[in-house]
């Protein structure tokens, strides 16, 4: 960890070291953004204000090919940084207060060329912590994440062992069930003090507000069933509560899968109550007290018919002791909230009322008097900007990306649409400026069991700027639509959940918004794998595909992945992926439009040779296609630098114009 001499430039100047010259419009839709501009790893991705109000910390990155730094500043002179910090030999990969005086964080750096089994990493991690008074560091190797800022010792964090899922909500069902440690973590020395070992029975623990381990699941491995436990504060022992829930149950797979349901939170002024999601066996998942004291359900405090409950939002002015549930968030035309506190909703209209272009606001950060704070958006036409208010007054600190003016975003229209069976589908419409019909882009979300919101989104912007619509289907099996949303894809990989995305775009054509000619579909991760059971489908729609970290062999990746101990529910289900259902390699006789496959060289999720091993079976089918490899990138989006997205964007859009479908897309 090093200090860096200070730049000496004002925080709202210094981004502008990265201006490029800007794109030109022509009558054919040519795009308005440099391709170098959203190839941009995000020029500012964390703002937060100190518990005392008095230093904000910035993580930015100023140059196309450089790495994170930490700048702290006073919060009465943004002018020039009061500190300004790195990891050399690692890169900073996040940094939050902890105290009026600590910052806590982690880091990353490269050390491996090549993975060889599914999950591992070609990076080793670190986390520290950092004493403003002293500018002094102390570290830890591994990652860890923070758990309680433990507010009366303020000198220590509670701490777990582990990385949180990369992949969002419902990727990796065993996640919850794998032990995890937990420490007190001095900041002063970098020493940890165990608290709490994980294990089989009791793999991972929810802790409350002042950090007493309170709620855990573990699973029977006898009879694969899950079950809750909870204990109170003082408690040596956990109890058992509610009903269990068997791995080997069909029945129980959005449960599982979902992500979802569980602990969302304790309520503030009674510790013996917390706060659980469950669907209690209805559709869709609601809010729920939970009596501690008793082990029992109480009231149900919040649902909605048309989407899950997928969390809790709580008071801005947790610095000040105040953990209070202000707001439940659920799924919609963005991250919806129901507000339970009436003046932390009136404060959060009011700050969104002075942002330009406010879609998703949130008081991300808020000193303990509470008289400053951090404030965020991101939405359509803003890529993510960070705003200070202090004494009354709102100035804007920075952006993800502030060389993308509003003006060449495109708005977002959250549809539903009717699926050939009559399900009706959410979806997201990123609508180009100009006149339609337009070429259309069907964008599947990856996963498939997660949850997909769509406010910013590069991807979708990229091509929308380069005149392209673009719909992002939440087909079935997509999560915070309900259990039956879930379920009715049981078995229809390939099947029912590629006709929901068909069924999108043809929608869009009968609306009269695109040209029927001119439509493809792109996708990263299992959209890559629509992406190839769309290449080889009979009476296609499509004039091309994208396949980006496609799972392109299905059987191969769940022989990898299985296991002896794999429920019988979850086996069959990840059998279904490949195993029974469609599994795109065994299709390559059946490709019938252009293809281009892209690929990180070290993707950890869905490992390379799903790309090596299509690319084989397409040239011994004696099919043609294009391939692009991105060397040392894996399979998420951080781990995508600026020559990794300059290649990717700049093929993609070639490809559309020249080599999707005759005269191109």
């Amino acid at each position: 960890m090093k200090l860096l001499k200070s730049t000496g430039l004002a925080l709202a100047a210094s981004v502008l070291a990265l201006s490029t010259a800007p794109g030109i419009a022509t009558a054919k839709m040519a795009p308005t953004v440099p391709i170098e501009v959203w190839s941009l790893r995000n020029v500012v991705s964390t703002v937060q204000v100190s518990p005392d109000g008095k230093h904000i910390l910035v993580m930015v990155n100023k140059s196309k090919e450089g790495e994170n730094v930490l700048e702290i500043y006073k919060t009465d002179d943004l002018s020039k940084p009061l500190r300004r910090l790195n990891a050399d030999p690692m890169e900073m990969t996040s940094a939050r207060w902890v105290s009026d005086n600590f910052i806590f964080g982690g880091a990353w750096k490269v050390v491996r060329k090549s993975v060889k089994n599914p999950e591992e990493d070609v990076r080793s991690y670190k986390s520290w912590a950092y004493n403003l008074k002293e500018n002094k560091f102390s570290e830890a190797s591994g990652s860890f994440g923070i758990v309680n800022n433990l507010p009366e010792e303020p000198n220590k964090v509670l701490i777990q062992t582990g990385t949180a899922n990369r992949g969002g909500t419902g990727v990796d069902p065993f996640l919850a069930f794998r032990p995890r440690s937990y420490y007190k973590f001095d900041l002063n020395t970098g020493r940890k003090t165990l608290v709490l070992k994980g294990n089989d029975k009791y793999p991972r623990a929810t802790f409350d507000n002042d950090g007493n381990p309170r709620y855990t699941q573990g699973l029977d491995q006898d009879t694969n069933e899950v079950i809750s436990y909870y204990r109170l504060p003082g408690d040596k022992s956990w109890k058992e509560f509610g009903e269990r829930y068997d791995q080997d149950d069909h029945n129980n797979l959005y449960r599982f899968l979902g992500g979802i349901q569980g602990l969302a939170g304790f309520k503030h002024d009674d510790p013996n109550i917390g706060y659980i999601i469950d669907d209690r066996g209805e559709d869709k998942a609601a809010l729920w007290e939970f009596d501690f004291t008793t082990g029992q359900f109480g009231k149900k405090l919040f649902s909605t018919p048309d989407a899950d409950v997928m969390g809790i939002q709580t008071h801005s002015m947790a610095w000040a002791g105040n953990t209070k549930m202000v707001a439940a968030r659920y799924s919609g035309a963005k991250r919806e909230l129901h507000w339970f506190d009436m003046e932390e909703k009136a404060l959060h209209d009011s700050v969104a009322s002075k942002i330009p272009n406010a879609h998703q606001v949130r008081i991300s950060s808020r000193s303990r008097d509470g008289g400053t704070m951090v404030v965020s958006n991101s939405g359509p036409r803003d890529p993510g900007s960070f705003w200070l208010v202090k004494d009354g007054k709102m100035s804007k600190v920075g952006s993800r990306n502030p060389l993308v003016k509003p003006s060449q975003l495109a708005d977002v229209e959250f549809i539903k649409y009717p699926a050939r069976d009559g399900k009706m589908i959410p979806a997201y419409v990123t609508k180009p400026n100009g006149p339609g019909p337009y070429p259309l882009v069907v964008m599947p979300h990856g996963g498939p069991h997660v949850n997909e919101v769509v406010g910013y989104d590069e991807w979708g912007q990229l091509m929308a700027n380069a005149g392209y619509m673009v719909l992002q289907p939440q087909y079935r099996m997509s999560t915070g639509w309900g259990r039956d949303h879930f379920d009715s894809a049981y078995g229809e990989h390939g099947l029912a959940m590629q006709d929901d995305k068909d069924d999108g775009a043809l929608h869009l054509v009968k609306k009269g918004l695109v040209d029927k000619d001119r439509m493809a579909m792109f996708g990263w991760s299992y959209g890559g794998y629509a992406a190839l059971v769309a290449t080889s489908r009979e009476n296609n729609i499509y004039q091309c595909a994208i396949a980006g970290a496609a799972v392109a062999d299905s059987k191969k990746v769940y022989m990898k992945r299985s296991g002896p101990g794999t429920p019988k529910a979850i086996d069959d289900w990840a059998q279904r992926r490949g195993m029974i259902g469609i599994n795109p390699i065994d299709e390559v006789s059946k490709a019938n439009i252009p293809l281009l496959m892209v690929h990180g060289q070290v993707d950890s999720r869905v490992m390379y040779f799903n790309m090596k091993d299509y690319k084989k079976a397409m040239e011994k089918a004696g099919k043609d296609a294009q391939y692009l490899t991105l060397k040392g990138a894996d399979h998420f989006s951080s781990t995508l630098m600026y020559n990794h997205q300059e290649q990717f964007y700049t093929k993609l859009l070639d490809y559309l114009e020249n080599d999707c479908g005759p005269g191109g897309l």
